[in-house]
């Protein structure tokens, strides 16, 4: 039976990752940071499951902060494959808090690096970068090759996150990837992603519990794939010999117009009639139309995004329909 461990097990990817596999016939370990709040995260229902957890779901609390005990964690479960997915997750909270970020992704991965090249079987190591790392590139789409040149500290932090995976397979002969993650969602994204946002707001406005939707720029434009599928993605990395970085992305591009009309066209409203403009909500170095090439992914992998946006958000706003109701 192999094992997996996991960080960031509670999150959108984390828990979708950890569902995968448990199907498939994986023992899991998961870091977790706030135990008392298990119960009611996207892996609740494992949580609570007794022929689950404590028997093929091991979770462990600890902090990357503390190397010493996650070395003990690390070395107790014994891996055979690792998914580094924990992190700050917002670009533009790293514009107000760079060095927390910085801290949190780019150093959380160097001491996790540091731990499997001491032991006597380092297990397979994937880290789940983002299209953050290209800032505003050159051309488009991105692929592997495109060069690297983020525009906040976030991307910054992915960027160094990704570098230290390479070169600690080239250099350690370590098995270790970066997944170059483009937007995906999921009914557990949290309401700060613009997509569940989005959906919330069509849902309340559709029930009479709210009257507008507050949003930046409508221009910008986004890759936006479904969450599962990428998770899957993940996992097939890890299953290539030898691993290697893969860019996971739809290579379609919609703005958030688009979005959010698919959105209101789920409930029959015209987004016209409810959408305000707020200029502080802009970021000042939005990247500048990220769209990423899957080419590499769909021939040695197999794989490719299954669900289009249209679909995708009209799977969003039924999940807050359902839920409001």
């Amino acid at each position: 039976m192999p094992v997996a461990f996991i960080t960031g097990i509670t999150g959108q990817d984390g828990s979708y990752l950890c569902e995968l596999l448990l199907e498939n016939g994986y023992t899991v370990h998961g870091l977790v940071h706030r135990p008392d709040t298990l119960v009611n995260s996207n892996i609740g229902h494992l949580v609570r499951d007794d022929t689950i957890c404590g028997k093929r779901l091991h979770l462990h609390n600890g902090a990357f902060e503390d190397a010493t005990h996650l070395r003990r964690i690390i070395n107790k479960a014994r891996p055979d494959e690792f998914y580094h997915l924990a992190g700050q997750s917002s670009p533009r909270l790293s514009l107000e808090l760079p060095e927390t970020t910085v801290d949190s992704i780019g150093m959380a991965t160097l001491r996790l690096l540091e731990i499997i090249r001491d032991l006597d079987h380092a297990p397979k190591f994937l880290y789940a970068s983002s299209a953050e790392v290209f800032g505003s590139p050159a051309h488009s789409p991105q692929d592997e090759a495109t060069p690297l040149r983020p525009t906040t500290p976030y991307g910054a932090a992915k960027m160094l996150s990704q570098e230290l995976c390479r070169i600690y397979r080239t250099a350690y002969k370590l098995p270790t990837c970066a997944a170059i993650l483009y937007n995906h969602e999921s009914p557990r994204r949290r309401s700060t992603f613009v997509t569940m946002k989005v959906a919330q707001a069509v849902a309340q406005i559709k029930l009479g519990h709210q009257k507008e939707l507050t949003l930046g720029s409508l221009a910008g434009k986004r890759d936006w794939g479904w969450a599962p599928d990428y998770v899957r993605g993940m996992w097939m990395m890890l299953q290539a010999d030898p691993v290697d970085d893969f860019v996971l992305a739809t290579g379609v591009l919609h703005s958030v117009e688009e979005l959010v009309d698919s959105a209101f066209q789920c409930v029959d409203l015209n987004w016209r009639d409810y959408v305000r403009h707020d200029p502080s909500l802009v970021t000042a170095v939005e990247p500048y139309a990220p769209c990423g090439n899957p080419a590499k992914a769909r021939r040695l992998l197999g794989w490719k995004n299954s669900v289009p946006m249209e679909e995708m958000m009209e799977r969003l706003v039924a999940y807050c329909m359902d839920k409001l109701k």
